[in-house]
């Protein structure tokens, strides 16, 4: 006699399509990217999108090159994204979020590469999100050399996915920016924020439910979901210049745990930063935040960059021609702190 399971197979014919997986949709995906990525391709990328592996030259202009690599993802901003529909610049969020860690070593990036995880694959979904990694990856000069997309059904809800990015930089040896030379008296800059960048977004989307708040209201002649979604600002190429001109100290990249928390991360031990904060403008969205959530002032530094999403640190000679040539490259950018001497009891970041 035979069994049910052998009837069963027997009698259905199953497809991978049937199971949940769309091969078909997942080449028109790759079609449609490609153009996008060609416009990030650097002459050192020698084979690109679409093989097992991507291959890349260092260039012969580095005589002692070392690679630096950072990978991250952008958070619960993607439920943001989901819920608004705003899928297109939550790629330039990805690359962001990794090569601006890489600069702050002094590294040049080089190559970025994407993971996109979804239940259900939509291609015109995905290929905006895509078309956002890529375009991050121009404002950044790097080659997208690559990705992965993985269709796993049951394993997010629909219309949702995740993402992830890795990106590959590198330095000359002796150019490596460490932080190691900071000393009491050098000076503290702070480059302007384009919002939360990708950063406390749990506490944004805590707020803005426990509040009943509209998105669509409007803020300052936007509309608040905008302000909220802006991208994440990438400094690569006016930071790399400035290296170019004049010596660099120390930089942090003011991601989760806010000022207080990463400027550290660059400080030796002995000192401290003491930023003053009325030197910069801080964004009526943190305000805001701030008001709506009653959040107090020591928890705003230790979760937002609070208009400050780059810092860096220069001997006091070049404090004047940083701040000169950071502004004429289009970067807002003020003069925030000094370096300090540090006592025992003193934390690494003070904020007066």
């Amino acid at each position: 006699m035979t069994s049910s399971i052998e009837e069963n197979s027997d009698s259905v014919s199953l497809s991978y399509r049937a199971a949940g997986v769309d091969i078909d949709a997942g080449d028109r995906l790759v079609e449609r990217i490609k153009p996008y990525a060609k416009r990030t391709m650097r002459p050192e990328v020698l084979a690109g999108i679409g093989g097992f592996g991507a291959l890349f030259e260092i260039s012969k202009k580095y005589r002692n090159p070392v690679l630096v690599s950072g990978t991250d993802g952008v958070g619960t901003k993607l439920k943001l994204a989901f819920q608004s529909g705003k899928h297109d610049c939550i790629g330039i969020d990805l690359v962001a979020m990794s090569v601006n860690d890489v600069l702050v070593q002094g590294a040049e990036p080089l190559f970025f590469l994407d993971y996109f995880a979804c239940g259900r694959l939509e291609v015109d979904t995905a290929s905006r999100v895509i078309k956002g990694i890529a375009a991050g990856c121009e404002q950044a000069g790097c080659a997208l050399i690559g990705g992965e997309t993985a269709e796993m059904p049951g394993m997010y809800p629909e219309g949702e996915y995740d993402l992830a990015g890795f990106a590959v930089g590198v330095v000359e040896k002796d150019h490596i920016v460490s932080g190691a030379t900071i000393r009491e008296g050098d000076e503290i800059l702070g480059l302007a924020s384009s919002g939360p960048h990708s950063n406390g977004y749990s506490l944004i989307r805590k707020i803005i439910e426990r509040n009943n708040i509209d998105l669509s209201a409007d803020f300052n002649g936007e509309t608040l979901i905008d302000v909220i979604m802006a991208p994440t600002r990438i400094y690569v190429k006016p930071l790399l210049e400035l290296m170019n001109h004049l010596p660099v100290k120390g930089m942090a990249h003011i991601t989760g745990g806010g000022l207080v928390e990463n400027i550290p991360r660059v400080l030796p031990d002995g000192v401290c930063a003491v930023l003053r904060k009325e030197t910069w403008n801080v964004p009526a969205l943190f305000r805001w935040l701030q008001q709506q959530g009653n959040v107090p002032d020591d928890e705003m530094h230790r979760v937002f960059n609070c208009g400050v999403g780059m810092v860096v640190i220069v001997a006091p000679e070049f404090i004047d021609a940083a701040l000169k040539f950071l502004r004429s490259a289009g970067e807002t950018a003020w003069h925030i702190g000094t370096i300090h001497s540090r006592h025992a009891h003193l934390a690494q970041t003070v904020i007066e």
